[in-house]
Parts: C-alpha cells; sequence; structure tokens
C-alpha cells in the first residue's frame, strides 16, 4: 500500500509477498526520490525507517518493486509493481508581530499565515491572560477585541499559536510561535488639592 508519513515519522516496514510456491521468489527495488531517507535501491524487504522532509510542500518517491522466482538453476523475472511513499513537511508558520494598545481600543485580527503548499495547514491558539479581553483559546484567526485594562500597570498576554498540516489523510504538527499582546493601561491622575496665596506671593509648582 501506499503511505503517507510526516517529517520525522517511521514509515511502516514493507514486506513483500507473493503466491508463487515450488520456488523462491526475491525481490529488488528503486527508490527515485532518496531525499526521503529511503536508499535508491536495494534487495528484499524494505526496513522501517524515519521519513525526511525539509522543505514546504509533501515530497512523495515512487519505489519499483521486481519479483523474480527462482527453481531448477533457472531464475524468471516477473511483472514490476509500483507504489509511492509521501512525506508531509513539518507545519510552519511565520512569525507573528507583538502587538502594544490602549485600554479600550480595538485589536485587529490576526490571520497566521505560512510558507506550506500541497495540502492544508490549521492553527490552535492559546492565551494565558484572558483579563485583555481575547479567549483562552481558539482555532483559526485571533479575533478582533477590545482591549481591556482597568489597573494601574501593563498586562502582558502571551498567545501560542500551533500550526497543523494535513494530506493524504495525515495530520504532521509543527513548530509553536509565540508573540505579545500588550495592554496598556489608562493614565490615572493622583488626586492634586487646591493652591491659596496672596498678591505677588509666588506658588509652588504643581506636579
Amino acid at each position: 500500500n501506499n503511505q503517507v508519513v510526516c517529517n520525522g515519522s517511521a514509515v511502516t516496514a514493507i514486506n513483500f509477498g507473493t503466491t508463487n510456491t515450488g520456488g523462491t521468489v526475491t525481490y529488488t527495488w528503486t527508490n527515485n526520490t532518496t531525499s526521503i531517507g529511503l536508499a535508491a535501491s536495494g534487495t528484499g524487504n524494505i526496513a522501517t525507517f524515519n521519513g525526511v522532509n525539509t522543505g514546504t510542500a509533501p515530497v512523495t518517491a515512487t519505489i519499483e518493486v521486481t519479483p523474480t522466482f527462482t527453481n531448477g538453476g533457472v531464475s524468471c523475472t516477473g511483472t514490476s509493481q509500483t507504489f509511492t511513499i509521501t512525506v508531509n513537511p513539518t507545519a510552519n508558520i511565520n512569525a507573528l508581530n507583538d502587538h502594544v494598545l490602549c485600554n479600550g481600543a480595538s485589536f485587529a485580527e490576526v490571520a497566521p499565515t505560512t510558507t506550506a503548499t500541497g495540502g492544508t495547514v490549521t492553527y490552535a491558539w492559546t492565551n494565558n491572560t484572558t483579563s485583555i479581553g481575547l479567549a483562552a483559546s481558539g482555532t483559526g484567526a485571533i479575533s478582533s477585541f477590545t482591549a481591556t485594562n482597568t489597573g494601574s500597570t501593563a498586562i502582558t498576554a502571551t498567545i501560542i499559536v500551533t500550526p497543523t498540516f494535513t494530506n493524504g489523510g495525515i495530520s504532521c504538527v509543527g513548530t509553536n510561535d509565540t508573540f505579545n499582546i500588550t495592554i496598556n493601561p489608562p493614565p490615572i491622575f493622583a488626586a492634586t488639592t487646591d493652591k491659596y496665596v496672596c498678591n505677588a506671593s509666588t506658588t509652588t509648582a504643581v506636579v
């Protein structure tokens, strides 16, 4: 059967079989894309190995297997068969920028992007400080919201976004990207007392 795996994941061992009896059947195979982590050719079964794809799109290798039946000192080559091994890339996400807003300001929606092609990339995110007005978690874009900070110091929330690349029914989780949303507090005046002075007297500074 064809196989689809993630970059760095194990390809299931491939054991060849036959319905022939009365002799010995051996197998030789070739691989047209060695970058997946498999040699260009070999004999016998294909042992498990870790798929390799350091790019941004799926890589598909075609394996051609040729059987040879041997009996009575005569070897007969049979019809070749092919199957494929596809290695999906690790999901990636373009770096997201930090944001600084004032209390009451509107945070504009942030839609993560990727350079990956040949499949579907989805995103899941978490927020460690819901008091800023953003939910604790979600999927897809980080939606717009009204920034909230009624305190006296800045509040910083850390948003972690995780991409997942899906192709051929196989989903591959990628490396997180982290960015911060900082909400500045409203400025608060300390109470200032009224001042009384005499005509021609010097006032004290008002800070």
